[in-house]
C-alpha cells in the first residue's frame, strides 16, 4: 500500500471517528437532560411523600375518643 493510500485511509477513519464521537456526545447530552429531569421529579415525589406522611402522623397522635 503506498503512502497516499494510507493517508487517505487514515483521513477516512478520522472522519468516521469524528462523526461517531459527535453522535455519542449528542446521546450523552440528551441522557444527562433526562437524568436531571428524573432527579427533579424524584425530589418532588419525595417532598410530596414527606408532606403526606406528616399529615398521617397528625392523625395518629390524636388521643382515642373517650368511649374507648
Amino acid at each position: 500500500m503506498n503512502l497516499e493510500a494510507r493517508v487517505t485511509d487514515l483521513e477516512s477513519r478520522l472522519a468516521f471517528q469524528d462523526d461517531t464521537i459527535q453522535a455519542l456526545n449528542d446521546v450523552l447530552v440528551e441522557q444527562q437532560r433526562v437524568v436531571e429531569r428524573l432527579q427533579l421529579q424524584m425530589a418532588a415525589l419525595l417532598k410530596r411523600q414527606e408532606d403526606m406522611a406528616g399529615q398521617f402522623e397528625s392523625f395518629e397522635e390524636e388521643a382515642p375518643p373517650p368511649h374507648y
